[in-house]
């Protein structure tokens, strides 16, 4: 937590993270015009960012986009904000909120984590039902190769579609597939509204990427889940859920146990 708090230190930096919480997902040159900086210092600023994990990067083609990733300030917040008064910590606990109310200013989610593990225990973890269980409540039947179909199943529920698909399996690099259907016995199961359901089941089908990459002796495991109409429901309902199950993925890796069962991720 050291590099959290040395990097939100700095004003400049903070008006980076400013920038990317009103519009997630901006380009080095879509940040300078933003800003009166100059490009080699919202560079810098941007790596030490990016060191403490406050900062996150997927690449677009040619472009590299940057997004503010909650998961650091949720483990400040989580460890510090309950322990003093609000008004000590009012920034990182009003940025907290704005993360996990709020979907992001673009239609996708991306999310940072390290993880003291493998690549190849954290694919196992991604894609075996021993594994997914325990963490998510959720499991997945499939071979993992590109184009097959999957089933989802979680707490009773079972999912058949031939549109639910693995894009791409590259192992212990690479997973991304495509989001499960929205059905009535989905609403029933979950306990959700009729016209929330229906809500969700009319939007377009999104699409969940896990990127590993071997940084020592950790993982740094990125989720990006993209795919989604300005406005979704269904990106809100993710945008809440994905932290918790990453957290529980995250701790049942370390430690052997996983955390309390979340609520479901839509």
């Amino acid at each position: 937590m050291d590099e959290v708090f040395k990097a939100l230190a700095d004003p400049s930096r903070r008006l980076l993270l400013d920038s990317l919480n009103t519009r997630n997902g901006q380009t080095l040159r879509e940040l300078c015009a933003g800003l009166e900086m100059a490009r080699q210092s919202v560079s810098k600023h941007l790596a030490v960012l990016e060191a403490a994990n406050l900062v996150t990067t997927v690449w677009r083609g040619r472009e590299k986009c940057h997004y503010l990733n909650a998961e650091p300030i949720n483990a400040i917040a989580d460890r510090w904000i309950n322990r003093f008064d609000r008004g000590r910590v009012q920034a990182l606990a009003d940025l907290k909120t704005a993360l996990e109310s709020e979907p992001m200013s673009k239609p996708e989610f991306v999310y940072t984590t390290y993880i003291n593990t493998t690549p190849e225990r954290l694919w196992q973890a991604l894609t075996e039902p021993a594994f997914t269980r325990r963490y998510w409540g959720a499991t997945f039947e499939t071979d993992w190769q590109e184009g097959s179909p999957m089933t989802w199943e979680q707490n009773g529920w079972r999912s058949d579609d031939p549109a639910q698909v693995v894009l791409e399996a590259k192992p212990y690099e690479r997973l991304s597939y495509t989001w499960h259907t929205f059905t009535p016995e989905f609403g029933k199961t979950f306990d959700m509204p009729e016209d929330k359901v229906a809500a969700l089941a009319a939007e377009r089908r999104s699409t969940v990427t896990f990127e590993l990459e071997q940084q020592g002796p950790l993982v740094r495991l990125t989720v990006v889940h993209d795919g989604f109409d300005e406005g979704s429901t269904v990106l809100e309902s993710i945008s809440q859920g994905w932290p918790a199950i990453v957290a529980s993925l995250k701790t049942l890796l370390e430690t052997g146990e996983a955390l309390p069962e979340p609520e479901p991720v839509s």
